[in-house]
């Protein structure tokens, strides 16, 4: 007796070749995600720490201006510049100095917390002033410590890092001086 033959097992066959086959694809494709998403995060990690080398550089040459109620070269300006909604200064950062760390780009740029004209005549009216309360000066009347003067005044560094693979990181520090 003779039997014909369906081929119903090479079609089996086939069909689970084809889905091992796309879940390998899948697998390899997750692998190669998640090792671009690492490296993203490491260049934009890298960025944050090339950040602390323009804050620190723009606070040494803030502290070594001469005349604070000056503008300087488009990174240095004596009142509060305006903000975006991101909160960023609404200057032009492509003309601000900029450092080389590594492989990353670091501009920076330092607005003195003050409103108003300039000269400031006032601090205590027109910049943000850090005061101190002395915790040895007896209290007021109405119970709260008597403030010492204004010791110090307050600048804002914004700092734009920009490096490999389009990473750009902003930061912001408030420094006293």
């Amino acid at each position: 007796m003779k039997r014909t033959q369906q081929g119903v097992t090479m079609v089996v066959v086939l069909i689970l070749l084809t889905v091992m086959l796309l879940g390998g694809m899948a697998l390899a494709r997750m692998t190669e995600v998640g090792t671009l998403a690492a490296g993203n995060a490491a260049f934009r990690e890298s960025a944050l720490q090339a950040s602390e080398v323009g804050i620190n550089t723009a606070f040494a040459a803030a502290s070594a201006l001469a005349d604070e109620n000056v503008d300087v070269g488009g990174w240095y300006f004596a009142t509060t510049q305006a903000d975006d909604a991101r909160g960023l200064p609404t200057i032009n950062f492509d003309a601000a100095p900029e450092v080389a760390v590594g492989a990353y780009r670091v501009r920076y740029a330092v607005d003195r917390q003050c409103g108003g004209a300039l000269p400031v005549v006032d601090p205590m009216r027109q910049c943000l002033v850090r005061v101190a309360i002395d915790p040895n000066k007896p209290e007021s009347n109405d119970g709260s410590k008597k403030l010492d003067p204004p010791t110090t005044r307050q600048f804002r560094i914004t700092v734009r890092v920009t490096g490999p693979k389009d990473t750009r990181v902003w930061a912001q520090a408030l420094v006293n001086r």
